[in-house]
């Protein structure tokens, strides 16, 4: 795990324990949005399989239609995260924190649509078929309670409960731990 002076936020919400690629897939926060909710996805491209770059390369529009099939569907998306946990707990940042990442969509959360413009977003590698990984869930755990620390964060929850219309999305998906993601906040 990287060190405890690693997990800073800078003033524009860049972590350094992070390796930082921008995507241009973002855009300022609305006029008086306060971040206040932690949405968290899952992610593997192709679907299933982990470790390549097309999650990169998804979040930095320049994913090769031609790669693999699916990719055909989703090449000309604009979509991106604030971070990405990969299988092995590494962490990538494409959006810094005070800027508004294009992860939830169409989206509600306690009355209040457009999630994009109070949430942060983190995408773990990984498929609703598939249990996460150890490092992943300790990765989440200090990403979450570093967070948590420089902003009114409220709540954590999954794409799924956000997602409108209700059922559009599964993320994280059925193998995501909550009782286990939750006491490991509190272990911070």
């Amino acid at each position: 795990m990287t060190s405890a002076a690693a997990w800073h936020l800078d003033a524009a919400g860049v972590l350094a324990a992070a390796r930082y690629i921008p995507s241009p897939n973002v855009d300022d926060r609305p006029e008086g949005f306060v971040v206040d909710l932690l949405v968290i996805h899952n992610i593997s491209l192709p679907p299933g399989q982990f470790g390549g770059p097309g999650i990169i390369d998804l979040f930095t529009n320049r994913l090769d239609p031609d790669a693999h099939p699916y990719y055909r569907q989703i090449a000309d998306a604009k979509v991106s995260s604030h971070f990405l946990i990969r299988r092995d707990g590494g962490l990538i940042q494409f959006v810094a924190c005070n800027r508004r990442a294009w992860h939830a969509g169409q989206s509600q959360w306690r009355g209040r649509s457009r999630c994009n413009d109070f949430s942060i977003g983190v995408e773990v590698e990984g498929a609703d078929d598939r249990d996460f990984a150890d490092a992943q869930y300790a990765t989440l755990a200090t990403l979450a309670a570093t967070l948590k620390s420089k902003y009114p964060i409220q709540d954590c929850v999954g794409h799924s409960e956000i997602a409108l219309p209700p059922g559009r999305k599964t993320d994280p998906g059925p193998h995501f731990d909550w009782g286990r993601f939750r006491a490991s906040l509190e272990e911070q």
